[in-house]
């Protein structure tokens, strides 16, 4: 087994691979690690201050779970790398919807409450329409585009914010004083540190080494970000479903996804845009036509409608949605690499 793992180890290094898929690798665990004490720090700070339940899971820690995304689709914006910067936020958004909430979907059916569903699902296909358009219009996202989708997510924001204080929850004083026990403001404080600056390494630690990766497999940057990228920066909102599934509760782990894919689009492609406008990817094609165009930007919208489209009308999801959205996923990422 030693000559074995020294054979293996050997070749990668006269590859000259063996770096870089090492340090992909860690760049995935400090975007988990970081988002997940990120959102900890930041849910610790909220409750501190005695912030309502809602505000909370609506704003901190949903934008928590796509630091991931905003840092590594920035970064590759920036770094001239819009391919990846695309392929992650469209990406994302099918793995989450495709993947993560069908699996669980699939194993656990349940019932949602329509009134709670309606502003993420609307806010999101209303951001979606808008970037298909641009898509197919344009082939292009100029510096307006992400402007405008960050006005999406302002807007957003401010409805959350004012609907939230309009329900507001105050904690007991039972479990107020018990939160104000166990967290200190310099723990809250470092979490939120310690997860920001983790966050910031994995993503540059990602986009460096999957491009390097891409270039040598000979697969294109796109195809990366629209998989392996996508699953690694989707696996906060990933750990959070099977937790939240776990524990008997499903529709909150759907609900943030849904408001998760709105992020997406709003929020990191706007981010990314704003800073280095970028065009549609054009490597991989289909009988002449954009892959992006045929494929990637027509599943994101079918996948979203087959996961909302029941609730919104009969209040409830079944496993066989969570079937059909798994074989959707499992047949797009067949196609992206062998397609």
């Amino acid at each position: 087994m030693g000559a074995l793992f020294n054979n293996l180890n050997a070749w990668m290094e006269s590859q000259g691979m063996w770096l870089p898929i090492v340090l992909f690798v860690i760049g995935l665990v400090c975007l988990i690690k970081g988002g997940d004490w990120f959102v900890d720090g930041a849910t610790g700070l909220a409750r501190k201050f005695h912030v309502p339940e809602f505000i909370i899971g609506a704003t901190i820690v949903s934008i928590g779970t796509t630091l991931p995304e905003v840092m590594v689709s920035a970064t590759s914006a920036v770094k001239g790398i819009g391919d990846m910067a695309y392929g992650n936020a469209v990406g994302s958004v099918i793995c989450n919807t495709a993947l993560i909430s069908a699996v669980t979907i699939a194993i656990r059916p349940m019932q949602m409450k329509r009134k709670s569903f309606i502003l993420p699902v609307v806010c999101f296909f209303v951001a979606a329409v808008f970037y298909v358009f641009v898509s197919y219009a344009f082939r292009a996202f100029a510096r307006i585009t992400g402007i405008l989708l960050l006005l999406m997510f302002i807007v957003y924001m401010v409805i959350v914010l004012i609907q939230g204080f309009r329900h507001k929850e105050q904690p007991s004083a039972e479990e107020g004083a018990e939160k104000d026990k166990d967290e200190t403001f310099f723990k809250i404080l470092l979490w939120l540190i310690v997860g920001a600056v983790l966050i910031a390494l994995g993503a540059r630690l990602l986009v460096n080494n999957g491009t390097k990766i891409a270039e040598w497999l000979g697969v294109p940057d796109t195809v990366i970000a629209l998989t392996f990228v996508a699953l690694g920066t989707s696996l906060p909102e990933l750990v959070t479903a099977i937790s939240a599934l776990v524990k008997g509760h499903s529709s909150l782990s759907l609900g943030n996804i849904v408001g998760a894919n709105f992020f997406n689009l709003a929020l990191v492609s706007g981010l990314s845009i704003t800073l280095a406008p970028f065009s549609l990817p054009m490597e991989k094609q289909i009988a002449g036509l954009n892959a992006s165009l045929v494929v990637d930007l027509p599943l994101m919208l079918l996948v979203m409608l087959i996961l909302t489209l029941p609730t919104l009308l009969r209040q409830k999801l079944s496993r066989m949605q969570g079937i059909v959205l798994l074989l959707l996923y499992g047949g797009y990422v067949t196609f992206q690499f062998f397609g």
